[in-house]
């Protein structure tokens, strides 16, 4: 139980770099933090304690085996993941290169 609330922590943590931060580089930190954090807990959500990976070996008594269905959600959510904060990050860069600034209360008060 520990752990989900440490999960929860960590989006809040997350959560809280993308409200009140005003760099647009931390924000997207922050939004990969809260990504990371429901990443920890789908992973979580599967484990089951003393459980073995479900490769059934003719011959042995089925122990307890882990769900492997959140370990695969979650692996195509990392890539997903790593595809999005690329795009994140590189929407940042243009938009630092149009209006050399990093923070979004400049950008906003900047038109053009």
């Amino acid at each position: 139980m520990m752990v989900f609330i440490m999960c929860f922590i960590l989006f809040l943590v997350g959560l809280y770099g993308v409200l009140t931060r005003r760099n647009l580089i931390k924000i997207v930190i922050g939004l990969t933090v809260m990504e990371f954090s429901v990443f920890l807990f789908l992973v979580l959500i599967g484990y089951i304690a003393n459980g073995e990976a479900p490769i059934i070996v003719p011959g042995i008594k089925a122990p307890v085996f882990v769900d492997p269905l959140p370990q695969a959600m979650v692996l195509t959510a990392i890539v997903i993941g790593l595809a999005t904060t690329a795009m994140l990050l590189s929407i940042a860069i243009r938009i630092y290169k149009k209006y050399g600034t990093w923070d979004i209360r400049e950008i906003k008060n900047l038109r053009g």
